[in-house]
């Protein structure tokens, strides 16, 4: 072997610069390494594994998706128990007010003011939303499920005015209608309003949800819905039987004709209540299901992050002493390039 006797400054400077950049290079990934605690390159440090963590980590992603949504469904059946709640407390008390109709302590003023207070309410309730989505539309979530029965231009007004034209012959407010005996006032309900209103006119002129509700996938292989629709029957029985008696009431009806009304909207409005509990009900075991499934997700993401921390992980004390020790080399190449900068043929002859 030959060496060169021959060795200028010129040739230390870049061995010590190279050097310099090599140590700067590794520094870059030790500090990265230090502050995430997974390796900087895991393809470098990994190999053939590297396949395997990247599996890991698109599955762990995918548990995570459904983990988010799982948290957007459980605040939208929370708000939608919460809804039925009201609706249940709204209802129980016209509920009161109908009893006592019945019973004949009720004035005609006080079911009509609690019965289009109660309409009031349940179309509002009807009609919440939860970011921009309306609870109770099924999969119809940007319209409106229901509009107010006592508003003007009403199409839901306008079939049940239809409809009782078209069975009496003669409109609500005409005076005519004093004449209408209990027995006809009961045939009406059961011939035209449960069979008509109750069934396709429901949709057709009150409601514009949908029937299909959201299906929503809580797990990899688990998808339960997760709405409830303004047609369920507890929900249109409610509606109906107010709407009703507020339409009714304020017509110049006999006594037994009314009292024939409060009767069957007070059966119609117990039949909703009950309804209404099994939708709370189904709608709790739903609130369980997403629940419980987004513990099993946590589960197997935590399993995953664990893998993922054996395969990619530093040891942080190791990461630590490697950065100390690379910015001390670091600091003495920069005071020795210094030094060696400061060699001078002339200083040497001086």
């Amino acid at each position: 072997m030959k060496t060169s006797p021959f060795v200028s400054t010129s040739s230390v400077t870049q061995a010590v610069r190279h050097s310099l950049l090599r140590m700067q290079t590794n520094l870059i990934s030790s500090q990265k390494e230090l502050s995430t605690g997974r390796v900087a390159d895991m393809g470098l440090a990994l190999g053939s594994k590297t396949g395997e963590a990247v599996s890991f980590k698109r599955d762990m992603d995918r548990l995570s998706g459904i983990i988010d949504s799982n948290t957007l469904v459980s605040a939208r059946l929370k708000s939608t128990q919460e809804a039925m709640n009201q609706m249940t407390t709204v209802a129980q008390t016209f509920l009161q007010t109908l009893t006592a109709s019945v019973s004949g302590d009720a004035s005609q003023s006080i079911v009509l003011t609690d019965a289009r207070g109660t309409v009031e309410a349940l179309t509002s309730v009807l009609n919440t939303t939860l970011n921009g989505e309306y609870l109770f539309a099924g999969i119809n979530t940007d319209v409106k499920p229901v509009d107010n029965f006592n508003a003007p231009g009403s199409t839901a007004k306008a079939a049940f005015d239809a409809a009782f034209l078209g069975h009496f012959g003669f409109a609500q407010t005409a005076p005519a209608a004093a004449n209408i005996t209990g027995a006809q006032m009961d045939n009406f309900i059961d011939a035209v309003v449960v069979p008509q209103i109750l069934g396709t006119g429901w949709e057709t002129d009150w409601s514009s949800a949908s029937d299909q509700g959201i299906q929503t996938r809580i797990a990899l292989n688990e998808t339960t819905e997760t709405s409830v629709s303004a047609n369920e029957i507890g929900i249109k029985k409610l509606v109906v039987a107010a709407a009703v008696v507020a339409d009714l009431f304020s017509a110049e009806l006999s006594q037994e004709a009314r009292n024939a009304l409060s009767s069957k909207a007070l059966s119609m409005v117990g039949e909703g209540l009950s309804a209404l509990a099994d939708l709370q009900s189904r709608t709790g075991v739903v609130e369980n299901w997403v629940k419980r499934a987004s513990e099993r997700l946590e589960m197997q993401v935590d399993l995953f992050e664990r893998n993922i921390l054996d395969m990619e992980g530093v040891d942080p004390y190791e990461a630590k002493t490697r950065v100390d020790t690379l910015l001390t080399q670091i600091e003495m190449s920069y005071a020795l390039t210094a030094r060696i900068q400061q060699l001078s043929l002339v200083k040497f002859l001086a």
